[in-house]
């Protein structure tokens, strides 16, 4: 999921970027491994703890209780799960629990951003697009390894929602580069053709006009090292719910959508569902993220993915 159409038509022209909110950027793959810095880089923002996927961004992040020897995990959107495994996005009412998977995830500078190492994904902890768009991988290594190795740090997982004004950063690991706005708003219903996510964050503008590969960016609060959300998309060219368009409903089945409005979604939910020892249990009574059926977690998540890539 990603918003708004890039402003540059060189950038278009050279890295063909695919501007549709749900999409994942196209440049070829060379670009992010050997690029020492972007076109759109940004300076001014710290990235320490920001990652680097093949197609979008995405945190290494840590829950409050989570030990130096855990091993760490890294918070993407669940559409971002598009290319990784071969399939497409999760369709709606998919849910991806404790999977295995093997994805290379790049550490990048805390200062300016460049590449500087990649740790391993192994396991999917939990990714879907129905009632958020989110994906939290294991790896491989501890955050203590990963500290000790790339003198970088996780962020911590906020167990609130942002209050309305809060100042926020989204840095992407994709583009090396940052956005700072305010949240405008939390929205009771967002709906973009057959997903629907509740709660999401809307940005004020201007200053967070995100763009397709800040999908996964970590939604941070101004100041501080806690994530309050993760960025996901955008209404692109004003259309009513439909694929780049998402559109608002309100407690009253109001419907509301423009042209020009991002949106990240929620991930407090994720502590309502954890266990004493930090593991994800959806079947805790406190527990609101969107669980799985039989039918709806395959063995091989590619095998139930669409194909068609966004």
């Amino acid at each position: 999921m990603m918003n708004a159409f890039l402003r540059s038509v060189l950038v278009l022209s050279v890295l063909g970027l695919s501007a549709s909110a749900f999409a994942v950027p196209l440049a070829p793959r060379h670009y992010l491994e050997n690029a020492t810095t972007s076109v759109s880089s940004f300076q001014g923002y710290n990235f320490d703890g920001v990652i680097a996927l093949s197609n979008c961004s995405g945190s290494l992040v840590r829950f409050q209780t989570s030990q130096a020897d855990d091993k760490a995990m890294v918070l993407t959107n669940g559409h971002c799960l598009a290319n990784s495994m071969g399939g497409g996005m999760p369709k709606p009412g998919v849910v991806i629990v404790d999977q295995p998977v093997s994805r290379s995830l790049y550490v990048l500078n805390p200062v300016d951003g460049n590449k500087i190492g990649s740790i391993q994904a192994t396991k999917i902890l939990y990714a879907t697009m129905t009632k958020t768009d989110m994906t939290l991988y294991e790896v491989s290594e501890t955050y203590r390894e990963i500290e000790t190795k790339f003198s970088v740090h996780a962020f911590t997982l906020a167990d609130r929602y942002p209050s309305v004004g809060e100042g926020i950063e989204i840095v992407s690991g994709y583009w090396r580069r940052g956005y700072g706005c305010k949240v405008d708003g939390i929205v009771n219903e967002l709906r973009e053709a057959g997903w629907t996510m509740f709660d999401s964050i809307r940005y004020s503008r201007p200053g967070c006009e995100t763009i397709g590969g800040t999908s996964g960016s970590p939604i941070i609060s101004t100041g501080s090292r806690e994530i309050v959300g993760v960025n996901n998309t955008g209404n692109e060219s004003g259309q009513k719910c439909t694929m780049n368009n998402p559109c608002e409903v309100d407690a009253n089945g109001t419907i509301t959508f423009e042209k020009g409005l991002s949106y990240g979604q929620q991930t407090t939910w994720v502590y309502g569902c954890l266990t004493s020892d930090r593991k994800i249990d959806l079947n805790l009574a406190d527990c609101k993220l969107a669980k799985p059926t039989a039918a709806e977690t395959p063995r091989k998540p590619s095998s139930n993915w669409p194909s068609k890539n966004r």
